[in-house]
């Protein structure tokens, strides 16, 4: 009998504690707004900390809370700003889909000042005498952002650069944060030309570290007819609200630092339009100056005194 009351007053006990934890949990309990597990499972779910917030449930609330735009996350997209959209009640904004894009094509064309053997990491790399590359401006090549990308969208190509699928990439900006030297920017995904050197020393000094960099010559900038491209800092810069992926920029470039690298035969054909229309503008100045001076149109000196 000892035993079986024992039992009974266990049993009485874990009722009324149950009944005690289930009124308090009643009192307590801390309302959840039901968007917020539907605006979570809008987001891409990748907790890349591309937001700001930490993981996609802080992203999730600094939306609800107003902290946050609806397209907080870039990986999501705009069909996930969309669903978020609908679910907060209000108009999803329209926006160009952009993309991470490295701005440098040196890799092997660059200079090597010594063979590092240290840890494989590019800020490892740049605490050794500030790096292994004589350009101190260029991609290390040590996979910094290979390791930061969860969509397997940055790879270092044969060249020894880190190269964008801009298929796979969402602009989440975990690259971007990774990179030692900041020469991973956002682009347009539309955006068909690119500037591929960001060292911005004078040319003479460029030259001698890569054979691939921009000199500042300016003949980009001289060739294009819609004011897109300009020398800033020593540096071509795309003004891709003007650009018109033209490519004739990249045409005229003579060291092969924008983006799509023309063929030696591109490059002798551009050269033999430029210089076409160079001979008929000069055959035109000469006609012109023919026909004035025969027709006796010269300017008449001025009168004097």
């Amino acid at each position: 009998m000892t035993i079986v009351y024992a039992v009974l007053i266990l049993g009485v006990t874990a009722v009324i504690f149950g009944l005690i934890l289930a009124f308090a949990a009643k009192i307590f309990e801390v309302e959840t707004d039901p968007r917020l597990p539907q605006i979570q499972s809008a987001l891409a779910g990748a907790n890349c900390g591309g937001c700001g917030y930490p993981g996609c449930s802080g992203c999730a609330e600094a939306i609800l809370n107003g902290k946050a735009p609806i397209n907080a996350c870039a990986p999501a997209g705009a069909e996930g700003a969309a669903k978020i959209a609908a679910i907060m009640g209000v108009e999803a904004a329209a926006g160009e889909k952009m993309v991470a894009h490295v701005i440098c094509n040196g890799g092997d064309a660059c200079e090597k000042r010594f063979e590092y053997v240290g840890t494989p990491s590019c800020l490892a790399a740049t605490k050794v005498a500030a790096g292994p590359t004589a350009c101190q401006f260029g991609c290390l090549g040590f996979g910094e952002c290979v390791k930061a990308c969860q969509f397997d969208a940055i790879h270092i190509n044969d060249h020894g650069v880190a190269e964008v699928d801009k298929e796979k990439c969402t602009n989440c900006g975990a690259c971007r944060e990774a990179c030692p030297r900041h020469i991973i920017v956002e682009v347009p995904y539309k955006q068909k030309v690119l500037v591929n050197c960001s060292n911005k020393e004078k040319g003479p000094a460029v030259t001698k570290v890569c054979a691939n960099s921009c000199i500042a010559c300016g003949m980009c900038e001289r060739t294009c007819k819609f004011d897109a491209i300009h020398v800033v800092n020593n540096v071509a810069v795309i003004d891709y609200s003007k650009c018109k992926n033209c490519t004739m920029c990249a045409k005229a470039c003579p060291r092969n630092a924008i983006e799509p690298i023309p063929t030696p035969e591109e490059k002798e054909k551009f050269k033999a339009a430029q210089k076409a229309a160079a001979e008929k503008a000069a055959a035109a100045k000469k006609a012109a100056a023919e026909k004035a001076a025969a027709e006796g149109t010269a300017p008449a000196e001025a009168p004097k005194g």
